[in-house]
């Protein structure tokens, strides 16, 4: 698929696997949703976007890494 394509060009390990699923349970928790939407070569394409549910979680995410990146920062500049 396309976004797995996008995600292997950015180095990032992903298997198709795993991330239908993934996808699968963040529409479940009402994070993502999806439209279905025909394609001109082929069969319609399920589109995803970010609810606002979504959202608000990946503010609460980014908040967690930044905590986190600025100790582990600090720990490194400590040695």
């Amino acid at each position: 698929s396309d976004m797995i394509k996008k995600l292997k060009e950015k180095e990032l390990i992903v298997v198709e696997g795993t991330m239908y699923p993934l996808l699968n349970r963040l529409k479940n928790d009402e994070l993502l949703g999806y439209n279905w939407k025909e394609s001109s070569s082929g069969p319609p394409r399920k589109y995803y976007f970010i609810t606002e549910k979504g959202k608000e979680f990946l503010k609460e995410l980014q908040k967690t890494w930044n905590n986190l990146k600025n100790v582990v920062e600090s720990i490194s500049e400590n040695k």
